[in-house]
């Protein structure tokens, strides 16, 4: 009786047998399924290396950027430390008194000190006869006068200066206004 239970159990099928095989119109659509699904896939896979790349690109740029600022820029501080010694220069170059030799040395500093200044992106911004810009000089002084238009400069108690054409020190100026 064991054999036969044995053998009246019906065979196994496997799915796959069970299953109708599908049409070439069917693998086909399945195939041209997956082909496009690869395709949008690769798409937006390229899509992202580009992006990734322009960022890469930019950030090196942005970099580049600010690294040649500040090296452009790294002087300026040193340069706004040596104005004031250049300041006194000039004060000393107006007092009368000093020997000739001694006047005429500490021109050739001051113009040594300044050619180097010069050299290195220090600018001086013009002032007097030309018209006030708060953007370049602070008024200092308010002088009322018709013997000059109004909002022009008419003399410079400190000159202003500009470091690669950036400002570094405004012009301290009197400035003729209109009675």
């Amino acid at each position: 009786m064991d054999s036969q239970n044995l053998n009246s159990n019906p065979p196994e099928v496997s799915q796959e047998e069970a299953l109708p095989a599908p049409t070439p119109e069917e693998q086909l659509a399945s195939v041209t399924a997956e082909r496009d699904r690869l395709a949008a896939e690769n798409a937006d896979l390229q899509d992202r290396i580009l992006r990734i790349r322009a960022e890469h690109e930019n950030a090196r740029r942005r970099a580049e950027r600010e690294r040649s600022d500040f090296v452009q820029f790294a002087a300026m501080e040193v340069v706004r430390d040596l104005l004031p010694v250049l300041d006194d220069f000039e004060r000393a170059l107006k007092v009368e008194g000093a020997t000739p030799d001694y006047a005429r040395g500490v021109d050739l500093i001051y113009q040594r000190l300044s050619e180097i200044l010069k050299k290195m992106g220090l600018e001086t911004i013009p002032a007097e006869g030309r018209r006030f810009d708060p953007n370049l000089h602070e008024a200092v002084q308010r002088v009322e006068t018709a013997d000059a238009e109004d909002q022009t400069i008419l003399s410079e108690f400190q000159r202003g200066y500009n470091f690669k054409g950036r400002l570094l020190r405004p012009a301290m100026v009197k400035v003729a206004v209109k009675p």
